[in-house]
C-alpha cells in the first residue's frame, strides 16, 4: 500500500453501483497488486452521507455523491484503508473522521480521529466492533426500503481468480476464490478465534439479511447468511 494522499489522486475506477435507496458502492484499484478496494456511501435519513473507505473518484462521480447528500462522517474501518482518507478530510474539512477503537493509533498516523464511538443519530444504520479483534474491525448494519445489507471491512473477501501474475499472487496470499476470511487477515486482526466465530453467527442471523457489502469483492446476494457461517466455521 503506497502512502497516504494529502491531495485528491484519482487512481481508475468504476462506476457509482446504486444497491438500495440508502446504499451505494464504487469499486476501485490502487497502485502495485491487483486488489480492489470498495468505497460504500450510506444516506442517512437527514441526507447525511457516510463514507466508508473512501476512494477518491472523479469530478463528475463527486458531483453525483455530493447532489446526493452532505458528505458527514469519513469512516476509516481499518489499519489498511487510510490511502485517500486524508485528501477527502482536506477536500470536505467538516467532515467527522472516525475508525474502530483499535486501529485509531494506526489511522492518527496519517490523520486526527474524531471519535471512535461510532454513532450516527439514525435507527435505521449501526455500527459495532466485532468481537475477538480488539476493536479493529466492525460491521455496519443499514436497514433500506427492501431489506438489511451488512457493510464489513476485511473479516470476509469475495474475490474471483484472476489469470496473470497478479492472480497467481492473489491465490497464493489467500485473497481470491471462494468467499473467506483470509489467513493474513486472520494472523493480523483476530485475536480470539471463538469470540469471533460467535460474533459472526451471531450476525448470520440478522432479520431480513439482503447483502453483505465487503471492502474487496464481490456484494454477496446469494446465501449472505450461510456466507458469514461459513466463514464463522474455518475460525
Amino acid at each position: 500500500m503506497p502512502k497516504a494522499y494529502s491531495t485528491w489522486t484519482v487512481h481508475p475506477h468504476g462506476r457509482i453501483e446504486k444497491l438500495t435507496d440508502k446504499v451505494w458502492r464504487v469499486v476501485g484499484s490502487v497502485p502495485g497488486p491487483p486488489i480492489p478496494r470498495t468505497m460504500v456511501l450510506v444516506r442517512l435519513r437527514d441526507g447525511r452521507i457516510v463514507v466508508h473507505s473512501a476512494v477518491s473518484l472523479d469530478e463528475g462521480a463527486m458531483r453525483e455523491i455530493e447532489a446526493w447528500g452532505t458528505l458527514a462522517y469519513l469512516f476509516v474501518p481499518g489499519i489498511g484503508h487510510r490511502l485517500d482518507a486524508p485528501a477527502f478530510k482536506g477536500r470536505y474539512p467538516a467532515m467527522i473522521v472516525m475508525c474502530p477503537p483499535g486501529a485509531k493509533k494506526q489511522v492518527e498516523e496519517v490523520l486526527s480521529v474524531d471519535r471512535t464511538d461510532i454513532v450516527f443519530d439514525d435507527p435505521d444504520v449501526t455500527w459495532r466492533v466485532l468481537e475477538g479483534t480488539a476493536g479493529r474491525e466492525g460491521a455496519m448494519t443499514v436497514r433500506s426500503a427492501d431489506g438489511t445489507s451488512l457493510v464489513i471491512n476485511d473479516m470476509m473477501m469475495n474475490m474471483p481468480h484472476i489469470s496473470g501474475f497478479g492472480g497467481f499472487i492473489g491465490r497464493a496470499i489467500g485473497f481470491t476464490g471462494p468467499i473467506k476470511l483470509p489467513p493474513i487477515t486472520r494472523f493480523l486482526l483476530v485475536k480470539d478465534k471463538a469470540a469471533l466465530r460467535t460474533d459472526l453467527e451471531r450476525l448470520a442471523g440478522t432479520p431480513d439479511l439482503r447483502r453483505i457489502v465487503p471492502s474487496h469483492g464481490d456484494v454477496v446476494t446469494d446465501d449472505p447468511a450461510g456466507a458469514l457461517r461459513r466463514v464463522a466455521a474455518t475460525l
